[in-house]
């Protein structure tokens, strides 16, 4: 057997560290007896997508997405239905779906997973025509990750300061949503379909979520008080929410949330303005991503 054909897609600007020696980095530690290697940055919006469906038309065994969620979200999307594995060195600022994966934060140490080549399959989801393997949904995180994407600078700190910021102001929504059939109406602070169990940081938004599972997990965080805070985020730290009576959570094939107006969501972090009806379904074994232990 031949060596596997990998190519390594860097965004040089998504994310929070410095890429510039990542070609250096990957030569060092990328198994030469095991993988024909190719290393390309991309130059522009949308180039990593064009790059990823280019490399599996050329049959290459496996892309690998290095930057942030955007990026992973951008790369898995091309390689659908390919038969051309993922994989994942991130970069991001929150990394749900390569912590959910247990895939190492540190590149050096997310090359070697590389190497290890432990395939599993990844389920994705589609909300109105757009692809995400993490989390996407309505609500409170909706209108943070709106408000994070026009800040100057990124990271943790930032996000956290927008939460304490936006928690006071914000308004929950009443939401219907229909699921599988079953049709439901509740005033949310937030409403999370996910395929991951996280939306990255370890913030488990959906604790018993599985990538491989063929559902949906639908996670609706009742309205609450400032003093439940402590214990809400806690919980949501530690794999605990389905512990709270403030967490409903059931599990779908598809759904369709309706609200008043549009507004903001998000789908992987990225927040987009969507209308006052959205569909969501999940599309099970979709591709093969290389998983840590």
């Amino acid at each position: 057997m031949g060596k596997l054909k990998i190519a390594f897609i860097i965004n040089p600007h998504s994310g929070t560290a410095e890429k510039k020696e990542l070609p250096t980095l990957i030569d060092q530690r990328i198994d030469k007896n095991k993988f024909d290697v190719t290393t390309v940055f991309t130059e522009y919006a949308g180039h990593g997508k064009e790059l990823a469906a280019k490399f599996a038309a050329e049959g290459y065994d496996a892309v690998v997405a290095c930057g942030g969620d955007g990026t992973i979200n951008e790369i898995a999307s091309s390689l659908t239905g390919t038969g051309t594995v993922f994989g994942i060195v991130p970069f991001g600022s929150g990394n749900g779906l390569a912590r959910h994966l247990h895939i190492p934060l540190e590149p050096a140490d997310a090359l070697c997973t590389i190497n290890t080549y432990r395939l599993q399959p990844l389920d994705y989801g589609v909300v109105n025509d757009h692809k995400f393997f993490c989390t996407c949904g309505a609500g409170f995180d909706a209108q943070i990750a709106w408000e994070f994407a026009q800040q100057p600078t990124r990271g943790l700190l930032t996000y956290l300061k927008l939460i304490l910021k936006g928690f006071w102001r914000y308004q929950p929504e009443t939401y219907i949503i229909e699921a599988d059939g079953k049709i439901i109406e509740r005033n949310a602070f937030v409403v999370t379909f996910a395929n991951a169990s996280q939306y990255g940081n370890e913030g488990y938004i959906a604790p018993l979520a599985e990538t491989n599972d063929g559902w949906l997990d639908v996670s609706i965080i009742k309205p609450f008080k400032w003093y439940n805070v402590p214990k809400l985020t806690y919980q949501l730290l530690t794999r605990k929410l389905y512990k709270n009576n403030l967490l409903e959570e059931f599990k779908a094939k598809s759904a369709t949330l309706r609200r008043k107006q549009k507004g903001p969501f998000h789908f992987d972090g990225d927040p987009v303005e969507f209308g006052d009806t959205i569909n969501v379904k999940i599309v099970a074994n979709a591709l093969k991503v290389i998983a840590g232990e």
